[in-house]
Order: structure tokens, then C-alpha cells, then sequence
């Protein structure tokens, strides 16, 4: 390659952030025809999370109800949203049935996911579904078939991370072979916590801790795990072949049923490579990491911060494309990096929810649709069937859904 030719098409060379069209997209959070009258079914965490970012985005969202079946999370709604035309429901059925709501955000235990946002199409709304889509593959696959009877409604799934400008930049840099061939993927999302909320009631357990409980959950895997394998689906346009995986209660024996320990490896087959997923309760040293290693180099990810770690012979590349041209300076770290984005980034669910705004308007597909989701949802499944039952488990192509 010469010279001109790399300085051209080098995302270090720029000093600029070139996106995607998905991106460009993604970030057109303009008032498009007004306020998206919306209502909120699920006020946990997550919930009120979602709605502190709606209240960010005042020209675009306007929260007319909430939904929870516990009191004490619709009083902390309120505190969001603190309108007196609010509307309070237990039952998620009597929002549905609120013709001036357009949309719903949808924040409720896993095996809640499917029933809640098939009644939400089904009631004309537009729905956006925290991942992971669905508690097991029958229920991604017919809400795949159930979407495609909606054409001009929009469902958007949460994997979040498919919005923000450092992973939209890394999948543009794997794209643009800046990482040769990727063999290798390490991710771990680590905490020394014991993952339990607080219950002011004994008898409220299993509704408030229901991550605990595999009737309700798919524990670490569909949490957090889910967020690093939907990226590698995306980024690559794959899904593995493969999966293993093993676990075990090997630290908090408090009665819980879902694993505080688990690592899972995906192999896959067309790209040559094999992503190792992890998470513990018990340590939380690591955090959030994730690393994509190939051939050229290597990236190392935060939530919102990433590494470019090239290869000696990349490396050598890039410092003599510099020193010739006189092009922006390259920044090292002390490690040999370079920082991927230098521009502070929102939280990704801010962007996800420009993306949903838009979507509404324009009835385009958003990045985190039924399909992706549906794809990641099966992982998840597959992944926590090999755990539980210490199998290797295939994809089957019926999974390839479109």
C-alpha cells in the first residue's frame, strides 16, 4: 500500500471519526414531527434508568405512564417523572389499552420479555425491549414472525453498545483490516458483589432478586455477557458455530439458582476465531474487559474508552507513515496504545434512544432489531444450556433468521 493510500483511508491519520451510515443515523437526534407519548412497563433499575435518559432528551420523548407491579417502584417513578398527568398501572394490559400512547419501553424480568412485547404490537405500539430479547429461542423465533406482521411499527432491542462512537469505530477498524486476522476474543465483566437488591419485604424475593432465580432469568450470560456477544455478532455479521461453557454457586451459597460464576468459549467456525466470555461475582479486579487480538493488533475495550495496540510490523508502519507525511501526530501511551476516541461519549443508552426516536419517524430498521436480537438471544440460550448441562452445543441454521 503506498503512502498517499494509507494516510487516505487511516482513521489515525484523520484524527477524525469517520461513521458509518447506521451511525450517522443513529446520532440524527433532531426533532423529527414531535414528542413520542410513552410509557414505561417495568420500574426497576433498569426502568427508571431508561427513563432518567428519556428526560434528556426533552424533545423527544414524553413519559405519560408507568407500570410496575410493585408500589414502591411506581412512587420512585414519579420521582423521574413527575408530571400530575402521569398515569400509574400495575397491570401492564390497562397501559396497553391507553390509546395516547404511542410507544412502550419495556424493563421487566427476562421470561416477562416476550409476553409484554408481543401484547405491545399487537396493541399498535412501538416497542423498544430491553435485551436479551427473549427468554429462549421459541419465543425469539416467534416474535421474529410477529415483528414482520408490524412492518410500520419499530422494535429495537437494548444491546446499547451498538450505538456508541467507540464501538461504531471499532467495528469500522475491523472492517478496514486494521486488526488483520482476528483469532481471538477475551471478555470478562467481573464484580465482588453479590448481584442482590435490597427487599423491604422477605415475601418480595423473588420479584425484586429475580436475576437469582432461573424460572425468571438468564443470569450473568443474559445480563451481562449478552452486551460483548451481541457485539461480536454484529461487528463480524456472524454467530458462532459452537458453544461450551461451565459454572457453578461457587462463592454466595444464599440460595440463588443462577450461577455467580461462569465462562463460556464460542467458537466460530467461518471466521476462524474463538471468543472466551466470563464473569464472576467473586472478584472485581478485571471489571469490564474486552479485547479483540489479531493478526496487525490488538484493541482493548472499556465501556467507553479503547486501546489500538498494532503489531510490531503495524506499528512500524504507522510511525514511519507519520514521520514522512507530517500528519496529525500520532499519540502513544506508555503501553505502546493508541487511544481509539479522544471525545467524550454519552451513556449508550442515550444513543440507543436517538436511534429509536428516529426509527419511529423514518420506519427504518434500527441497528438492534428483532433479527439481531433474535440471534443474540439464542447464544444466550445456547450458552446457559451448555453450562447448566455440560454439553457442547451447535447452531442449528434454522437459527439464521432474516
Amino acid at each position: 500500500m503506498s503512502r498517499r493510500k494509507f494516510i487516505k483511508q487511516s482513521f489515525l491519520a484523520t484524527g477524525g471519526l469517520l461513521l458509518h451510515a447506521e451511525m450517522l443515523k443513529a446520532f440524527s437526534g433532531t426533532e423529527l414531527e414531535g414528542k413520542i407519548n410513552i410509557g414505561v412497563i417495568g420500574c426497576g433499575d433498569r426502568g427508571k434508568g431508561l427513563m432518567e435518559i428519556m428526560k434528556q432528551l426533552p424533545g423527544q420523548f414524553n413519559i405519560i405512564a408507568v407500570c410496575d407491579v410493585l408500589d414502591f417502584r411506581l412512587t420512585e417513578a414519579q420521582k423521574i417523572e413527575s408530571s400530575p398527568q402521569l398515569k400509574l398501572y400495575k397491570e401492564y394490559k390497562q397501559l396497553l389499552d391507553n390509546k395516547s400512547i404511542q410507544a412502550v419501553a419495556i424493563a421487566v424480568p427476562l421470561n416477562m420479555h416476550y409476553e409484554i412485547a408481543a401484547a405491545s404490537l399487537q396493541a399498535g405500539k412501538h416497542v423498544y425491549l430491553e435485551k436479551t430479547m427473549t427468554y429462549n429461542i421459541p419465543q425469539a423465533e416467534n416474535l421474529v414472525s410477529l415483528v414482520k406482521k408490524y412492518p410500520s411499527q419499530t422494535f429495537q432491542v437494548g444491546h446499547q453498545y451498538r450505538y456508541t462512537p467507540l464501538y461504531f469505530k471499532v467495528k469500522e477498524m475491523i472492517e478496514k483490516g486494521y486488526l488483520g486476522k482476528v483469532t481471538q476474543i477475551d471478555c470478562r465483566w467481573d464484580r465482588n458483589w453479590n448481584w442482590k437488591r435490597p427487599i423491604p419485604d422477605p415475601s418480595l424475593e423473588r420479584k425484586i432478586n429475580w436475576r437469582m432465580y432461573r424460572e425468571y432469568s438468564g443470569g450473568l450470560p443474559a445480563e451481562l455477557l449478552s452486551h460483548q456477544i451481541d457485539f461480536i455478532n454484529w461487528a463480524f455479521a456472524t454467530h458462532p458455530d459452537e458453544i461450551f461453557g461451565t459454572g457453578g454457586i461457587d462463592f454466595y451459597k444464599d440460595g440463588r439458582e443462577t450461577y455467580d460464576n461462569v465462562q463460556v468459549m464460542l467458537r466460530y467456525k467461518k471466521e476462524g476465531m474463538i471468543g472466551n466470555f466470563g464473569a464472576t461475582c467473586g472478584n472485581a479486579r478485571d471489571g469490564y474487559l474486552f479485547k479483540l487480538k489479531g493478526t496487525k493488533g490488538t484493541i482493548s475495550l472499556l465501556v467507553n474508552e479503547g486501546i489500538y495496540y498494532p503489531e510490531a510490523q503495524q506499528k512500524k508502519e504507522l510511525q514511519t507513515v507519520d514521520g514522512v507525511t507530517g500528519a496529525t501526530k500520532i499519540t502513544w501511551n506508555k503501553d505502546g496504545g493508541i487511544p481509539i476516541l479522544t471525545e467524550p461519549a454519552k451513556d449508550g443508552t442515550w444513543y440507543a434512544l436517538n436511534d429509536f426516536y428516529r426509527s419511529v419517524f423514518s420506519m427504518e430498521q434500527p441497528t438492534a432489531n428483532v433479527i439481531t436480537g433474535a440471534t443474540t438471544a439464542v447464544c444466550v440460550h445456547l450458552a446457559n444450556h451448555a453450562i447448566y448441562n455440560h454439553t457442547i452445543e451447535n447452531w442449528n441454521p434454522a437459527y439464521n433468521f432474516s
